[in-house]
């Protein structure tokens, strides 16, 4: 007897259609399952039978060959778990044959015949159209709202194994699954941190503030404890307000990365992701067999901070270049080819020195000058050049942290932020793959960013006293035309060209 039921896997954060074919034979009982399997879907077998026993149905004692088509792609993860047991009892008569595929179904069975939840539901909910016969998707009811919020086809959660058979017999014993998207989206769109909370700092909230307005990537240098985690972590929330399009796109990452928090089915906020310096090149860059996203996929849409920066290996660090250039990053295996996207804002914070006080008038450094050379020269000069702000955060003196006088809220700094990400909608409305300043190329440069001879100049002079390359000049523009937007004017200004070579200083005292 053969059946079919319809299922899904991911590849990358997209998703494809499964046939999950069941054939039993009346030969040597057996248990075979071919289409490229990994280890989690060849060990389904196990807890398909023990699921099926201990739900009360019939196991043949026959060969079981299952196939999972298209069989030149390799399958993997214990999705399919569900729709294999629901298959065998089809195939053996336990269920009605012509209702299976109409549904499709995803779900990891424990021995007892419960339905665990499994990653990657989202994109493959969001893969499905009501049409083609299909009535709907049978998931795991902890990854029911998740799976609602793609507003695609009908989801119905099930339970266990004999709810979803009791299902196919009879449709009304269990109610399609609904949410309402707008409600969660505006409920989850919460911070608990405050741009309010950081004391004095007024010169590194300011240059946050430009590179929240024009999504630039900026590098904080100071001594410990001046507050440099403090600013990055609350970066987000002076962010502009995430779209639901970008919503369900970060959404679908952290869904096949298996990161999505437990009690959240939906990312509604800026991610914000802190690696630690050992991370590896998988871990941040993305990877495995069958590559899996990394932390500069994890952010995208957000902040990726990188916390004592030279502490990072360098090799890690170079890596970093083409997606921060790209968007995106590629992943090269033998099996296959993987692109994720990586649209991050890096904000980086490092100690001036290995001390960390060099340049502190509070205390002595103890760094002789190779020691800091050293130090510095573990970030290299390419990489530096595609950060566009560069600002030194100094330490806070005891009487500005006994103040009781707040700092300007986010909600009044993200006002600004908006207003200059409006200016800057209308200006690429025509372009593709620009959505801020920071994206701009040097032909965009040239066509949105005209600056007079005065202005020139003063840039010049700037350039070549400080030595800077023909890349730090583009992020100079750049980040002039942001500091022109937030102050509404349509012209960039010798004031903006002036604050935004404030931006590049560190290039001349640290690096130079």
């Amino acid at each position: 007897m053969l059946s079919k039921v319809i299922s899904s896997s991911t590849l990358g954060v997209e998703a494809y259609t499964v046939e999950v074919e069941s054939d039993i034979q009346q030969q040597l009982p057996a248990f075979v399952t071919v289409g490229l399997p990994d280890g989690a879907v060849r060990e389904s077998k196990e807890r398909v039978t023990a699921a099926i026993k201990n739900s009360d149905f019939l196991f043949p004692a026959k060969r079981v060959t299952i196939n999972l088509a298209p069989a030149d792609i390799r399958k993997e993860g214990s999705a399919f778990d569900l729709p294999i047991a629901i298959g065998i009892l089809s195939a053996t008569g336990q269920i009605l044959r012509d209702r299976c595929d109409e549904f499709v179904m995803l779900g990891e069975l424990s021995l007892d015949g419960s339905v665990r939840p499994v990653p990657g539901i989202l994109p493959m909910v969001m893969s499905f159209q009501p049409n083609n016969g299909i009535k709907g998707i049978l998931v795991p009811h902890e990854n029911a709202k998740e799976a609602a919020m793609a507003n695609t086809i009908p989801v119905y959660p099930v339970k266990s194994l004999r709810e979803t058979v009791h299902f196919l017999e009879d449709e009304t014993t269990i109610k399609k699954f609904h949410v309402d998207i707008a409600s969660v989206f505006q409920h989850a769109h919460r911070y608990h941190l405050n741009f309010s909370d950081v004391k004095v700092q007024e010169s590194a909230k300011r240059a946050l503030e430009v590179a929240a307005a024009g999504g630039h990537n900026i590098i904080m240098v100071g001594p410990p404890g001046s507050g440099k985690t403090m600013l990055a972590r609350r970066m987000p929330t002076i962010l502009p307000k995430m779209t639901i399009e970008e919503a369900l796109e970060t959404t679908k990452i952290h869904s096949v990365a298996g990161r999505l928090p437990s009690d959240s089915a939906f990312i509604a906020t800026r991610p914000f992701r802190t690696p630690h310096h050992s991370i590896s090149y998988a871990g941040l860059i993305g990877g495995g067999t069958i590559p899996k996203p990394g932390e500069v996929s994890l952010a995208h849409h957000g902040v990726l901070f990188l916390d004592e920066l030279p502490e990072f290996k360098k090799d890690i660090l170079e890596m970093l270049r083409q997606p921060m250039e790209d968007n995106q990053v590629t992943i090269s295996r033998a099996l296959m080819t993987l692109t994720y996207p990586a649209g991050f804002m890096l904000i980086s914070a490092m100690n001036p020195c290995p001390c960390g006080y060099y340049g502190d008038p509070n205390h002595d450094c103890n760094c002789s000058t190779g020691d800091i050379q050293r130090y510095m020269s573990k970030i290299s000069g390419p990489l530096m050049d595609r950060i566009d702000i560069h600002i030194t955060v100094p330490a806070v003196k005891f009487k500005d942290l006994s103040s009781e006088t707040q700092g300007e809220k986010s909600e009044k700094i993200v006002v600004q932020v908006d207003s200059s990400r409006e200016m800057q909608r209308e200006r690429f409305t025509n372009e593709k793959n620009i959505f801020c300043n920071a994206h701009m190329e040097s032909q965009d440069i040239r066509k949105f960013c005209p600056i007079d001879e005065k202005s020139q100049s003063l840039l010049s002079m700037a350039i070549s006293k400080q030595g800077l390359s023909a890349r730090a000049y583009d992020r100079i523009i750049k980040v002039s035309r942001t500091i022109a937007d937030l102050a509404g004017c349509e012209r960039i200004e010798m004031g903006h060209i002036a604050e935004a070579i404030h931006y590049r200083t560190l290039d001349r005292k640290l690096w130079l």
